[in-house]
């Protein structure tokens, strides 16, 4: 994207989850988190569930709700619901066993670079987090660099769907043509993002070769924290 293709972008579209830290090691601890709290305050459940045992009783929640399958939180919840009444616990304990693993969740280890990169695009643009997961952006410590959040569960439905970058659009304030997507995903972030109108931004961290199947988005870079640098002042 050339410097005259961008010059009048006014909101950046975020992703979180693996564009800002990478999430799938902290998912693997908090669910290993939970699981032991789960031993040492409701056996009941660890003696009947093994870990591989909680993950077949969320696909079969999945197949169960599939009107549901955007809302991480809800299925999580449910997992815990419906593995407690296994063994005769009401859903009481739910609330807190979330809480449990919700904290190891948002204990994330954000990549170098990206809070300085937020805090320049900040005074430029309007920042929205665009996520399918269910990011925590005030225990994280990173709300103030946000104007807003969009997730799957709001916009009631997950990237790559339209309804997602709509939303994001309408609460940035700018025409689609006037808004940037920065992700990691080629097919829910840029393909995703560009089917809505927005320009695109691909972070490809670890230098993978772009799909075929897929239109390039309009910049790639390896870190957000390029971003500032490739992006040219909006007009006041």
């Amino acid at each position: 994207m050339t410097a005259a293709t961008v010059k009048d972008i006014r909101t950046i579209t975020l992703d979180l989850d693996d564009t800002l830290w990478e999430i799938q090691p902290v998912i693997r601890r908090a669910e290993k988190v939970l699981y032991e709290w789960l031993g040492e305050n409701y056996p009941r459940i660890t003696q009947k569930f093994q870990t591989e045992d909680m993950r077949a009783l969320r696909n079969t929640i999945v197949a169960e709700f599939p009107d549901q399958t955007h809302d991480l939180t809800f299925l999580r919840r449910t997992v815990l619901t419906r593995a407690g009444s296994a063994v005769g616990y009401d859903d009481s304990f739910v609330d807190s066993a979330f809480a449990v693993f919700d904290a190891v969740r948002n204990d994330v280890e954000i990549f170098p670079g990206v809070i300085s990169a937020l805090a320049a695009l900040k005074e430029r643009f309007v920042i929205i987090a665009v996520t399918n997961g269910n990011a925590n952006l005030e225990a994280i410590g990173i709300a103030h660099l946000f104007d807003e959040i969009v997730t799957a569960a709001t916009a009631g439905a997950a990237k790559p769907a339209r309804q997602v970058f709509d939303l994001a659009v309408e609460l940035g304030g700018a025409s689609p043509a006037q808004t940037l997507h920065v992700g990691d995903h080629p097919e829910f972030d840029v393909d995703g993002a560009r089917n809505a109108g927005l320009r695109t931004v691909w972070v490809n961290r670890n230098e993978q070769a772009w799909p075929d199947q897929v239109a390039r988005p309009d910049i790639e870079v390896v870190h957000v924290s390029e971003l500032p640098l490739r992006l040219p002042k909006s007009d006041s």
